[in-house]
């Protein structure tokens, strides 16, 4: 299967998800190519890997980091530490590239100023799913939350502040940026597991990549 899982006719440009949210359609469609190669330059720096909860659930999603802070997930809690625990290394700086969509994401979102410091990379695979949870490690919660999607379609799931609140499915192609912030900052969220499909610059897979203030 080649393209679009989803149905038809073209989305408007923005898309409001609620009050402070927005999917930013095609958003990143003219870097989508760079933004996958400076992805691999990063991965051959510091490696995906599959973080365990602590809980000591395995995660399916294969994840690193770039940027002065980097998320982390293991026996001791979630995390935001400055050095790669796999490579005893600081992970790879953020990319110039990176750091100008997502200001630019921001901005076009109503967020003016937004200056991440750290970038998680997902790579999902087919199943592969994010469960529902909200984002609280971050020390500055006033900045918002910018989600850049590259590769084969996905399903966004997007609920309220409470973890029992309805949850629309939101359908996410290759370019889309969704962000979030102001009332919506610490809404729940997820990704549904990843059907099958083909895109040409990432075969089966899809990339994500979440940018934060962390510190």
């Amino acid at each position: 299967m080649n393209g679009d899982l989803f149905d038809s006719s073209l989305p408007p440009a923005t898309e409001a998800l609620a009050a402070g949210a927005v999917v930013l359609r095609s958003f990143a469609r003219e870097d989508e190519a760079r933004l996958l190669n400076a992805i691999a330059q990063v991965i051959a720096v510091s490696p995906l890997r599959q973080m365990t909860t602590p809980g000591g659930y395995r995660m399916s999603v294969a994840m690193t980091n770039t940027g002065e802070a980097g998320w982390v997930s293991d026996e001791r809690g979630y995390r935001y530490d400055a050095v790669d625990p796999l490579t005893r290394a600081p992970w790879p700086a953020m990319p110039a590239l990176f750091r100008g969509l997502a200001e630019r994401a921001a901005l076009q979102a109503g967020f003016a100023g937004f200056q991440p410091d750290a970038c998680l990379v997902n790579r999902y695979e087919p199943g592969a799913r994010l469960s529902l949870h909200h984002d609280y490690d971050e020390r500055d919660a006033t900045a918002p939350i910018v989600s850049v999607s590259l590769g084969v379609p996905a399903r966004f799931l997007w609920g309220g502040l409470k973890r029992t609140d309805p949850i629309k499915r939101v359908p996410l192609l290759s370019a889309d940026v969704v962000v979030w912030g102001g009332p919506s900052r610490f809404v729940y969220h997820g990704i549904a597991p990843l059907k099958s499909a083909h895109h040409p610059l990432t075969g089966e897979n899809r990339f994500n990549l979440t940018f934060r203030k962390a510190r």
